[in-house]
């Protein structure tokens, strides 16, 4: 049989969020979702953290002037199976196209833990694959927690194998190597509308523009992949929030360098012009078949290695907060009752309700 090579169009929506409002984003999602589609794209990328907004705050505040934001922030982050995900599912379903989709992720386990995510959706709707960001970069762990190599993984698709990284996950050379070694052939990377680390105007100021084009040339050039970039843009509700009226921090956030959408073929060239700025769609015509040239050069997870040298290892394994071995009634506990239906609850004659009915894998190392 063949290798399939497959031509589509994939389309970065470089937008802003409704900030802090899960709901309506889902929305707003769904609408760019049916206008992509109508355009002809198969593929429809959205930023990091893109619901319900990046949390910006944490660059531009001490944390002891934050509280009020991180609350909005953990009541509007979503889970994986609620209803603003779902909302987005069916948009994709509807319209027929993949959708990767930046999310702050909540679990019922705390009403503090959150996580930095992504969820690549199929053409039908269903969940292709679900990753947290590995480790979050420098003043995000204010916010996220760690992730686990859960989705640390490559999809194989109609469209081509799929593989993602957030943001600075796109400067760990394992993490990459990791998707490369499964067989990647086209990447997703996600990033936040700015990324402030100093005061503008400084030479040691982090340009995240700069930082995107090193990264994505690099991963395209060495995965020989296609690369799609898709960054995020600061509203002007979204300004107002972060800044509260602030002089000195509209300052900053209006002088820090914007991040930049982009799509780059598996030499690390442009596909298509890069967009950095206001609200709008980025489109690109990617034909998988250009990957196979390039790996004559260098094919890092070929030839162009050593294994009797090199090994990585990836534990894939889920890090749950506690993991629980199926109760077992102790000898005689149902037929020796005589207490009466209300001694330990409802349900005379029987385990406490729920205890049989908890399965979970072997516990775990580590946990959040």
């Amino acid at each position: 049989m063949s290798v399939p090579y497959p031509q589509f169009k994939a389309a970065a929506c470089h937008v802003a969020p409704v900030f802090l409002d899960s709901a309506a984003t889902a929305e707003k999602a769904a609408a760019l979702i049916g206008e992509a589609a109508r355009a002809g794209a198969g593929l429809v990328v959205f930023p990091e953290g893109y619901m319900p907004g990046f949390p910006l705050w944490v660059a531009l505040r001490a944390p002891i002037h934050n509280h009020d934001l991180f609350k909005r922030l953990a009541s509007q982050s979503v889970r994986l199976d609620g209803p603003e995900i779902g909302a987005v599912r069916a948009a994709a379903r509807r319209h027929g196209v993949f959708v990767s989709l930046g999310f702050s992720e909540s679990t019922e386990a705390s009403v503090g833990c959150l996580w930095n995510s992504n969820v690549l959706i199929g053409r039908n709707g269903a969940i292709l694959n679900h990753h947290r960001k590995l480790v979050p970069t420098f003043y995000e762990k204010l916010v996220w927690a760690n992730g686990d190599a859960r989705g640390l993984r490559v999809t194989p698709t109609e469209i081509g194998r799929v593989g993602m990284l957030i943001c600075g996950e796109n400067t760990n050379p394992l993490a990459r190597y990791a998707l490369m070694a499964q067989g990647e052939q086209v990447h997703i990377s996600t990033y936040p509308p700015a990324w402030p680390t100093r005061p503008p105007g400084e030479s040691a100021a982090y340009d995240l523009k700069r930082a995107i084009e090193i990264r994505a040339g690099g991963h395209a050039f060495e995965a020989k992949a296609f690369n799609i970039v898709c960054s995020a843009v600061l509203d002007g509700a979204a300004k107002e929030i972060l800044c509260g009226g602030e002089a000195s921090l509209a300052d900053i956030v209006e002088r820090t360098p914007a991040g930049v959408s982009m799509v780059l073929d598996p030499t690390g060239s442009h596909v298509v012009e890069p967009h950095q700025g206001d609200e709008g769609i980025l489109y690109a015509d990617i034909d998988v078949a250009t990957c196979v040239e390039p790996k004559q050069f260098h094919d890092v997870v070929g030839y162009y290695n050593r294994f009797d040298i090199f090994h990585l290892s990836v534990d894939r394994t889920p890090r749950e907060p506690v993991s629980f071995d199926a109760a077992v009634p102790p000898s005689g506990y149902a037929a020796d009752r005589s207490d009466g239906p209300d001694a330990f609850g409802p349900g005379a004659g029987t385990a406490h309700p729920g205890l049989g009915e908890v399965t979970a894998e072997p516990p775990r190392r580590g946990g959040h």
